[in-house]
């Protein structure tokens, strides 16, 4: 199997900049982050664009850059338009996209394991019956997983996993269980902001909603924090943990330590941007300190 770790590289851009940026302004973004060494772009379906359109979009406006769903969510559309846009994608641009798929909303009743592979059962049986070309370079599928038993489906039916919000504790977990060979992108939280308090601050507005769902309160508690640290905007050393702050140099350690842990690639998401704005600046600061191991 194709080493998708290598081709991204060990850390890339994670972002929600782009939903809320009109077309121009966002292929201009595109565009600099791949001038600027990075070769790995990750965006979430969460603003009301239709992630798969995105993706070719962003491929379309660059010639290196590795374009990354993180997630796709399975609700938004049916497996057969799924396979349908992400084939053609992969005939496009060879070896450049990677879905990213996720169960994304929590939905009463529903089971994610058993959604997510039927869901998979679905993308297998069209890759065989498509009367469409088949490309050159099959579609590089990875699924969000936390949980031991999805992070098996990703092991055992995708290239590896994907993680958002979470400590390096969980990191070394999810290597454990998909062994030496699958994917492994861990997404990550930073701020540039030295001063303790005001860096919680913005830390707690970021994670506030994540705070507040019964999913995500799942989640933290399988990485070991109690409810009383979930509670009242998160404990410190929860927001420590999960949105790593202070200056550069203190930053790209902390995030240098998840691949210690065992990922092949770290996402990194920089917060405390206005909505319309850019995280352009803090990009050109971080890839000053990540990428030159890249060259």
């Amino acid at each position: 199997m194709e080493n998708l770790g290598a081709n991204l590289g060990t850390f890339g851009v994670y972002t929600f900049d782009f939903e809320h940026q009109p077309a121009a302004q966002l292929r201009d973004s595109v565009q600099e982050l791949e001038q600027l060494g990075w070769r790995a772009v990750w965006f979430p379906e969460v603003g009301g664009r239709e992630a798969l359109t995105q993706a070719g979009y962003l491929l379309s406006c660059t010639e290196r850059l590795h374009v990354i769903n993180g997630i796709a969510k399975i609700w938004q559309r049916g497996a057969a338009a799924t396979h349908a846009a992400s084939v053609l994608l992969a005939d496009a641009y060879p070896s450049r996209h990677v879905l990213g798929l996720g169960f994304g909303d929590a939905r009463p009743g529903v089971k994610p394991l058993a959604a997510m592979d039927q869901y998979l059962d679905e993308l297998d049986t069209l890759t065989k019956e498509s009367r469409n070309p088949a490309p050159h370079t099959p579609v590089r599928r990875i699924l969000a997983a936390y949980g031991p038993k999805m992070l098996a489906l990703a092991r055992d039916r995708s290239a590896g996993a994907h993680t958002y919000h979470v400590n390096t504790a969980h990191t070394a977990q999810a290597r454990e269980i998909l062994g030496p060979d699958a994917f492994l992108g861990v997404e990550h939280a930073v701020l540039f902001e030295p001063d303790p308090g005001r860096a919680r601050a913005t830390a707690r507005e970021h994670l506030h909603p994540y705070l507040n769902t019964p999913y995500n309160i799942a989640k933290f508690r399988r990485l070991g924090y109690t409810d009383d640290e979930i509670a009242h905007g998160g404990s410190d050393r929860l927001v420590d943990d999960l949105v790593f702050w202070g200056d550069v140099d203190t930053v790209v350690d902390k995030l240098r330590a998840h691949v210690r842990a065992g990922a092949d690639h770290v996402a990194v998401q920089v917060i405390g941007t206005e909505t319309g704005g850019s995280a352009m600046p803090h990009w050109r600061r971080l890839g000053e300190a990540l990428l030159p191991q890249e060259a």
